[in-house]
């Protein structure tokens, strides 16, 4: 064995004796030949709606080439792809009431063009929709045969969602952002990672070499999922680990999907607990989620994908903005350190000052509107986002069906959201 992975097979195996409870794990179709044993501490209620849908595989996500039918499929079935954790579903679902003055006809303009909302929804090959103003529904919309019942994909989604983690393990105390990597994650210790701090991570400014082509076999992305494929404990640290430094930590930002799985080493260390059950603690229970979620592991009973693989209800998503939209503050708790959402979703500056449009893995808005409101956005490839807007009070998720990674949307999403936000204020 590798020194690498034997570091990082002796951290997980002192992880395993601190695990706090078991954990459902899915076997996967086309990745795993047998299931892991299963338990759960809440019973299934009803049947999923598109358990018999037949999907394509990861590598087709990937690669681009699912048809559009199997697109669909695939994407409201990620949990069947790899090993998951399931979160489970609150037992008190916060309401989401419908908003006084719901979304009419909404018309824009982008480059040169006319569109509404229905040729929008169309072009972009949108799933789903939904607009929360003030915690109410203004708009939902379904496709495809989704419903509301239906699971998709997070994709890139998922990053805020670990960054979010890793504020409510600051507030905690578990961890500080000027935390350097190998302090949580000793496995990394004599790599490219010393030296890294967290929040250099959540910048995706590690000065780590990595390229990030999606369609390229030979990209550092697809090893990195290849490592996934192979649900071997401790593949992803190993790949990672081995990666060369290319500048100064904290000098460059390179956007980087195996700094989100650094991420998700960090903050299991930290907390002492898996990602899915402190999801579950901190914010999907609290917050009142209405459905399960599921979240992919890099091998059975691992550590989850901290920059993919969560699956969610568009309603659940929309939950999930409203809490970052309100600050983390949840009744009488505050789940988010004072100022961190702020912090998350602003540009920053990098060493030697240089000027980055990008949080701690949050997009901050780049229009003269949006930066007006302060606006930012979660966005994954293939089409998801879960939009927020403080200003206008307004979360908009959308979930895309898009066959090829990216490129794929003929009509501007900023143009749409800024759309819906003038029609709703």
């Amino acid at each position: 064995m590798p020194p690498m992975l034997a570091r990082v097979a002796a951290v997980r195996a002192v992880r395993a004796v601190r695990a706090v409870r078991a954990v459902r794990v899915v076997a996967g179709a086309a990745v795993v030949a047998a299931a892991c044993a299963t338990e759960t501490s809440q019973p299934a209620a009803i049947p999923y709606p598109h358990a018999s849908d037949t999907i394509g595989s990861v590598r087709e996500i990937y690669d681009g080439t699912l048809s559009p039918g199997l697109a669909v499929t695939t994407f409201r079935n990620i949990d069947r792809l790899f090993p998951v954790r399931r979160v489970p579903r609150s037992r008190h679902p916060l309401p989401l009431p419908p908003a006084a003055r719901p979304v009419g006809e909404v018309r824009f303009s982008d480059r040169g063009s006319q569109y509404d909302l229905a040729t929008f929804f169309e072009r972009n090959r949108v799933a789903a929709a939904l607009v929360l103003v003030d915690g109410r529904v203004a708009l939902e919309r379904y496709f495809f045969g989704n419903t509301p019942r239906t699971r998709w994909m997070s994709m890139s989604v998922a990053k805020s969602v670990t960054s979010t983690l890793i504020g409510a393990a600051v507030r905690q105390g578990n961890l500080r952002i000027t935390d350097s990597v190998t302090h949580h994650v000793p496995a990394l210790a004599g790599s490219a990672y010393d030296g890294v701090s967290v929040r250099d991570v959540l910048m995706m400014a590690s000065g780590v070499r990595w390229s990030e082509t999606y369609t390229d076999p030979r990209s550092d992305r697809r090893r990195l999922l290849e490592a996934q494929i192979g649900q071997q404990p401790g593949s992803a640290m190993a790949l990672m680990g081995a990666l060369p430094r290319a500048a100064a930590p904290g000098t460059r930002n390179n956007y980087n999907t195996g700094e989100t799985q650094v991420a998700a080493e960090v903050l299991q260390s930290a907390v002492g607990v898996n990602l899915s059950d402190y999801l579950y603690d901190r914010v999907w229970n609290r917050v009142g989620m209405e459905a399960d979620a599921y979240w992919w592991l890099d091998a059975p009973g691992g550590v989850e994908i901290g920059g993919s693989g969560l699956s969610a209800t568009l309603r659940d998503y929309g939950r999930f903005g409203l809490f970052v939209l309100n600050e983390g503050v949840i009744g009488a708790d505050t789940i988010l350190p004072a100022g961190w959402v702020r912090e998350a979703s602003t540009p920053k500056t990098l060493g030697g000052g240089r000027a980055l449009d990008y949080g701690y893995l949050w997009w901050p808005a780049t229009t003269a509107a949006g930066r007006r409101d302060s606006s930012f956005v979660a966005e994954g490839i293939h089409g998801q986002f879960v939009y927020i807007n403080p200003a206008a009070r307004v979360v908009i998720v959308l979930w895309g069906a898009q066959v090829r990674p990216s490129g794929d949307a003929p009509v501007s999403y900023d143009a749409f959201f800024e759309a819906v936000v003038a029609a709703v204020r």
